[in-house]
């Protein structure tokens, strides 16, 4: 079994603040830059799972920073550069309390709110007589609370609003940057044979000034389905080829954990975790169009440590 990063515990330079996410440990520097170090544990149903998952921080890592680069002409985002492979170096943003959730297509989350009965997620109406993974005629913003503990929530634009969690104006701005956020990515899948089916964006500001940050367009936040063959199989009713993790979450369901209050999330077995880690891998190579290059996994805290503080020493902290 290859070693996987599960957490960190560095002592930087200028280290002012540590803050341990899902995935992600973030340290605050001179209380104006961070480090983001992309670790390889995976959550599901907002718990995290027991094993990491060797090359995913990595993997998450590499495409965030691209996909941040690609966008940037969209809306400005918080990265500045990549320190070490799961690595990401950028300024710190006030987050908003929301996360901007876009879908294409009717599956996930949606589809299984719609075969309950309900034809409105988030306030906004899904037509009748669709099927699973068909196209909404215009993709739909389903907007989440973001919950630093426990599950998101669903919520609307006017409950957003009423609650005071955005501006009218800030939340104009997010819709209409998540839109064409959305369309750029999808034609990016597009060139690589792949649809983005539905992903998450967070934004946040700094001096005003709105900013997209996090991930974007990776596995974790996003889902992705195999362009060739999608419609034959959506005609004959059949499950569609994705890459994603929603088939980390069909395998603990299969189990019987939903991530329910007082569930314990069940042990993957060795055999599953490095099928998992070669779907991160694959999903790379795919959406990238380029060859994914492993790094040693050997002493892979020393290493980041090292990296942060090479880089420290030799841009932010002068």
């Amino acid at each position: 079994m290859m070693q996987a990063l599960i957490e960190t515990r560095f002592a930087l330079p200028g280290q002012t603040s540590f803050y341990k996410g899902k995935i992600r440990d973030v340290y605050t520097i001179d209380n104006q830059w961070m480090l983001m170090v992309v670790t390889d544990r995976i959550s599901a149903f907002d718990v995290v799972l027991p094993k990491g998952i060797p090359y995913k921080g990595q993997v998450l890592n590499q495409i965030a920073a691209k996909f941040l680069d690609a966008t940037a002409d969209i809306v400005p985002n918080w990265k500045m550069a990549t320190p070490d492979p799961m690595v990401t170096a950028g300024i710190i943003c006030e987050p908003f309390k929301v996360e901007m959730v876009i879908r294409g297509y009717l599956c996930g989350h949606a589809w299984r709110e719609y075969k309950k009965g309900k034809r409105s997620l988030c306030g906004v109406s899904m037509p009748e007589g669709m099927t699973e993974n068909q196209a909404f005629p215009e993709p739909i913003i389903t907007p989440t609370t973001k919950a630093a503990i426990g599950h998101d929530e669903d919520i609307s634009r006017e409950e957003i609003l009423e609650r005071g969690l955005l501006s009218t104006k800030d939340y104009d701005a997010l819709e209409h940057y998540t839109k064409s956020l959305f369309e750029k990515g999808s034609n990016m899948a597009r060139e690589k044979g792949l649809i983005l089916v539905d992903t998450k964006y967070e934004f946040g500001k700094a001096n005003g000034k709105i900013y997209l940050i996090d991930e974007i367009h990776t596995p974790d936040s996003s889902r992705y389905f195999y362009l060739d063959g999608y419609e034959q199989r959506l005609a004959r009713g059949e499950p569609q080829r994705q890459l994603s993790k929603e088939f980390v979450r069909e395998w603990l369901m299969e189990q019987g954990f939903r991530g329910q209050e007082n569930q314990i999330p069940p042990s993957m077995p060795d055999a599953f975790i490095d099928q998992i880690s070669d779907r991160y891998i694959e999903l790379f190579e795919k959406i990238t169009g380029e060859k994914f290059i492993k790094t040693p996994v050997d002493n892979l805290h020393q290493r980041i440590e090292k990296n942060c503080i090479r880089f420290l020493s030799g841009n932010i902290r002068q």
